[in-house]
């Protein structure tokens, strides 16, 4: 498995953003504008944030991240906004998959060590967060393998069109 190393800086969020944070429901209508919706991201609970993303930046967030509505496309604009990772506590179980789905690499970590503004080097092939700012190391769950393989592709589409006979075959 190849290395693949993250770099950005934290925008560091708290506990239970919900998909109705990630999109407000008044933008619900840009469903089919997705480019224009993930200029809305966490508009109420972080009203600057589309602004502060620089590309490769990661979202660190505390405990439930993405809990609610199964809303697929939520990781989708994130990553659309310019976030390269999501950093949690822990992780709405939909949200995860969804997130894996599209291509959103997510890890679970003590995020309490790192603050907002810190720049990261993540290497998710050894599940593990540098936090350049403060010289601090963190373990993170270990992703899956084929989750590895999934992110390598762009997502879940990406990778069945480009395995799709060996998909097809383990029936």
């Amino acid at each position: 498995m190849p290395d693949i190393i993250l770099k950005g800086g934290a925008i560091k969020l708290g506990d239970n953003i919900s998909t109705d944070l990630i999109i407000p429901g008044r933008f619900a209508h840009l469903r089919s504008n997705l480019p224009e919706l993930a200029k809305h991201v966490l508009e109420d609970t972080l009203p600057d944030f589309t602004s502060r993303v620089k590309p490769g930046d990661f979202i660190v967030a505390g405990k439930n991240f993405g809990l609610g509505s199964s809303r697929e496309h939520a990781p989708l604009v994130i990553k659309m906004a310019g976030i390269n990772a999501i950093l949690a506590k822990s992780i709405a179980r939909i949200f995860f998959r969804n997130a894996i789905n599209q291509g959103m690499p997510v890890l679970l970590c003590d995020t309490d060590k790192i603050s907002d503004g810190d720049k990261l080097d993540i290497d998710l092939a050894h599940s593990m967060v540098a936090n350049l700012t403060s010289g601090v190391k963190l373990g993170c769950g270990q992703v899956a393998p084929l989750a590895i393989c999934i992110l390598e592709e762009g997502g879940l589409i990406p990778y069945i069109k480009r395995h799709k006979d060996f998909v097809l075959s383990q029936g």
